[in-house]
C-alpha cells in the first residue's frame, strides 16, 4: 500500500506546476488521469531532446504514473465526460486561464462545489484571479522577473539573471501538493472538499527568503552577490589549487574547524573574523585569506578533509556528475520503470514509499480503458471516438494504476 492509494486525481493541467503536483501524488499511489486536448500538453513539443518515440524529455520528466485520456473539452460532450469522471474523484487539478472553467459551466464555486461536495479543487495560476495582475497568464521566467528573484541572481557587476531551473514552477507545484494534502486532511473532519489555489507569483515572493525579510527590516533593495550569501560568511565559492569549492559555514564552531583543518587556525581568533557579523562585514578580505590557505589543496581532497571535520562544503559538480554520484544511487534518486529513467521522488516514507508503475504515456494511451472503468458502454465509447471528442492512441492501454 502506498500513502495515497485509493485517491483518484483528475489532472487537467499542462506545462509544469500542475503536472508536477499530480506526478507527486501519483508517485505515492494516487490513480492520476491526465486529460489532454487534441493538441496535447504543449511540453510534449519542448525539445530536443526527444526519445525514440518522439516524446520530449521535458514532458516525460513530470508525467509518469499517469494514465492519459485525449478529450476535446471545447465540446460539450467532452466536458460531460469529465463531469462523469469527477463523480468518484477526490482531486481536480487545473491551470486553465482564469474564467475558462466558469465559461464552460464547470466553475468550482458555481457548479463543482455543489455537485461534488467532497471534491478538492486545485487551481494553479500565474497571479491569482483578482488584483492588478489578476487573471494574467504566468510563465516561470516572467514571474522571476516581476517578483524580484532575477534581481538578486547574478554577479554583482552583471545583469539580473534568470535562475537556471524553473524554480517558480517547481515551488508552485510543491505548494499545490501541500494545499491538497491539507484540504484532504480537513475533509476527514468536515466531510467537505474545498478549493486550493497555488499561484506562481505568491510562490516566487515566498521563495525570496532571506532577501525579502532583510528588505522588510531595512527598506533597502538587496544587491546581487554572485555565489555569496547576503547574511553569512564564509558562504561562497572559493578557489583551490584545482577546481573551486563551495563553503557553507553557518556558525563559529564550523569556522574554527575550517581554519584549523587548513593550517590557519589563527584566522578564527582575529577580531575581523571572530563572529559571523564581523565575517560578513569583512567577507572580501576573508575570501582572500581563505583562498591563500586553499592554494595548496586539491579541491576533492579539501572537500574530503573538511567534511570529515563537520564543515559543510561541496565540490561543484556538473549535472552528469551529480546524477552519476554514488550517493545519488544510494538515495534512490534515479527511478526506472519499463526502461524509462527519471528523477525519483525526494519524499521518503518508511512504510509506504513511492513507487514507479507507469512510464509517461503518449497522448490518449488509456482513453478507452478509463472510460470503460467509469461505466461508459462500448457503444458510448465508440460514438465518442467516431465524433472525435475522444481519441485513443495506437497500442494497448496501460494496466490500471495501483500501489
Amino acid at each position: 500500500m502506498a500513502a495515497m492509494d485509493g485517491l483518484k486525481v483528475i489532472d487537467l493541467s499542462r506545462v509544469l506546476g500542475g503536472p508536477l503536483c499530480a506526478q507527486i501524488l501519483g508517485d505515492h499511489g494516487a490513480d492520476v488521469l491526465k486529460i489532454e486536448g487534441p493538441d496535447g500538453d504543449e511540453t510534449r513539443t519542448w525539445g530536443p531532446p526527444f526519445d525514440a518515440a518522439g516524446m520530449a524529455s521535458y514532458f516525460a520528466g513530470i508525467n509518469r504514473n499517469k494514465r492519459t485520456v485525449c478529450l476535446d473539452l471545447s465540446r460539450a460532450e467532452g466536458r460531460e465526460v469529465v463531469m462523469r469522471l469527477l463523480e468518484d474523484a477526490d482531486v481536480l487539478i487545473e491551470n486553465f486561464k482564469v474564467g475558462t472553467l466558469e465559461r464552460w459551466g464547470m466553475g468550482y464555486a458555481q457548479v463543482l462545489k455543489d455537485r461534488f461536495p467532497r471534491l478538492v479543487h486545485c487551481r494553479v495560476t500565474g497571479f491569482g484571479a483578482t488584483g492588478p495582475l489578476g487573471g494574467l497568464p504566468g510563465y516561470d521566467a516572467a514571474v522571476q522577473a516581476l517578483s524580484g528573484l532575477m534581481s538578486i541572481n547574478g554577479d554583482p557587476d552583471g545583469v539580473a539573471t534568470r535562475m537556471g531551473v524553473p524554480i517558480v514552477d517547481v515551488t508552485t507545484g510543491l505548494n499545490a501538493v501541500i494545499g491538497i494534502l491539507m484540504a484532504l486532511h480537513e475533509r476527514e473532519r468536515s466531510g467537505l472538499g474545498q478549493s486550493v489555489e497555488s499561484a506562481l507569483y505568491d510562490s516566487a515572493i515566498f521563495s525570496l527568503y532571506p532577501h525579502s525579510i532583510n528588505t522588510l527590516f531595512t527598506g533597502r533593495a538587496p544587491q546581487r552577490s554572485g555565489n555569496g550569501h547576503p547574511n553569512i560568511a564564509p558562504y561562497d565559492t572559493y578557489a583551490t589549487a584545482t577546481d573551486p569549492i563551495y563553503l557553507a559555514v553557518g556558525n563559529n564552531g564550523q569556522f574554527q574547524r575550517l581554519c584549523e583543518a587548513v593550517g590557519h587556525g589563527h584566522l578564527s581568533s582575529e577580531p575581523r573574523y571572530a563572529t559571523n557579523a564581523q565575517r560578513a562585514v569583512h567577507r572580501f578580505e576573508l575570501k582572500r585569506d581563505l583562498e591563500a590557505a586553499f592554494a595548496r589543496f586539491d579541491a576533492q581532497a579539501l572537500f574530503e578533509k573538511l567534511v570529515a571535520t563537520g564543515v559543510p562544503c561541496g565540490v561543484i559538480h556538473n549535472v552528469v556528475e551529480a546524477l552519476d554520484h554514488p550517493h545519488t544511487a544510494h538515495r534512490g534518486m534515479v527511478a526506472e520503470v519499463d526502461g524509462f529513467r527519471s528523477v525519483a521522488s525526494p519524499v521518503k516514507l518508511d512504510r509506504t514509499p513511492a513507487s514507479y508503475r507507469l512510464r509517461p504515456q503518449e497522448i490518449g494511451k488509456s482513453s478507452v480503458q478509463v472510460l470503460a472503468e467509469a461505466g461508459f458502454t462500448a457503444g458510448q465509447i465508440g460514438q465518442l471516438l467516431d465524433s472525435g471528442v475522444l481519441r485513443q492512441s495506437a497500442g494497448p492501454a496501460a494496466a490500471p494504476a495501483g500501489g
